[in-house]
């Protein structure tokens, strides 16, 4: 029986996912970059951004990918055919990092994928020590990086560096496009270091639920006063620490980010399941957006590489946080509607659908 829960939660994750991914289509090495005198909007989005938000559909994400995993080998009992899947997703990635968005995910949940087949099949217990150290590992090196030339001077869109930045984006296509290039190279050097590390303690967590049954009936009220209290310590941490404080502030706050974002993700499994119930007429078109969460991933590259690099791209140099959200309204609300009507003819999405005939 398909797990609809599941489907819903995955169509939030990727959609979610814009909220995070935006800035970056702007500058890409600077995320989101403030004016000389932000808006007050900017430290309400930014708080709810913490909150919310940041790195929590990553995390969702990670722990549905790790959940199909395990019910990829319960459907086929073939690891050979699960490890085709990911080295055609891993390729995929490749060309949409070296080609598209340097911020891509693919390539590194298929590397993280493989590391997480390795102990999928280990018993409950194991799987969750090996997750929970596979995330501790990746912290720490975060941390220890962090140490390497931290940048504590703010910086507007009217700093140097950050105009030599743009500048270096905006020139001309070819220009954009080779930033982009070694950008990307840039973040396959941090693949091994760090985040294949990340995701695969995220993706054993998401096995570890799912063999619990969270996904279908939730946590338990034991599992929840667990839970609940680190996610909202770990959130209040995050936003009282002062990352321009101190060196050690500055490493400390993405490991802290990172374990806040996966207790809020598991909130997230569990308040979505009991809504939803596992009820094929409930959030149907999350549903659908889930079942091609692919194909609006990519789509959200394309989108917002034509806004940002062929029709505005001023947008760098102009936009506060307000009016990239209302960017994303627009694309959220357009998805929304491509997979309604997308859903009444097909079964699967486009790239779905090339992925599972590549992987044959």
């Amino acid at each position: 029986m398909r797990n609809f829960n599941m489907d819903v939660l995955r169509g939030i994750a990727v959609l979610g996912l814009m909220f995070m991914n935006i800035y970056t289509f702007a500058v890409f090495e600077y995320d989101y970059t403030p004016s000389a005198t932000p808006p007050v909007s900017d430290s309400l989005i930014y708080t709810i951004n913490t909150v919310f938000i940041d790195g929590r559909f990553r995390s969702l994400f990670c722990l549905l990918f790790g959940a199909s995993l395990v019910i990829q080998w319960q459907l086929w009992q073939s690891v050979e055919k699960q490890h085709k899947r990911l080295k055609v997703l891993a390729c995929i990635g490749l060309a949409h990092g070296f080609l598209l968005w340097a911020g891509d995910i693919l390539f590194i949940y298929a590397c993280a994928g493989w590391l997480t087949l390795k102990f999928s099949q280990q018993d409950d217990e194991k799987i969750l020590r090996m997750g929970i150290l596979f995330l501790l590992l990746g912290a720490f090196i975060s941390f220890l990086l962090s140490f390497i030339e931290p940048e504590f001077s703010p910086v507007t869109r009217s700093s140097e560096s950050f105009l030599m930045a743009y500048d270096a984006a905006y020139s001309s296509y070819f220009a954009g496009f080779v930033s982009n290039f070694l950008m990307f190279i840039i973040m396959l050097i941090a693949v091994p270091l760090i985040t294949m590390w990340m995701a695969a303690g995220l993706m054993l967590v998401g096995v570890y639920l799912y063999k619990q049954g969270v996904f279908v009936q939730g946590l338990t009220h034991s599992q929840l006063k667990l839970i609940v209290p680190i996610a909202i310590s770990l959130t209040a941490l995050r936003l009282l620490i002062d990352s321009n404080q101190s060196v050690f502030m500055y490493a400390i706050v993405e490991p802290i980010n990172w374990l806040a974002a996966l207790a809020m993700a598991i909130c997230y499994c569990h308040v979505i399941v009991k809504i939803v119930k596992n009820a094929s007429s409930n959030w149907l078109l999350l549903q659908q957006a889930g079942r091609m969460s692919l194909t609006l991933y990519l789509m959200q590259t394309v989108i917002f590489i034509l806004f940002f690099k062929v029709a505005y791209p001023t947008a760098a140099l102009n936009f506060d946080r307000l009016d990239y959200w209302l960017v994303i309204a627009f694309v959220l609300v357009f998805q929304l509607f491509f997979c309604k009507v997308y859903s009444q003819y097909f079964t699967h999405g486009p790239c779905e659908l090339i992925w599972r005939k590549l992987s044959r």
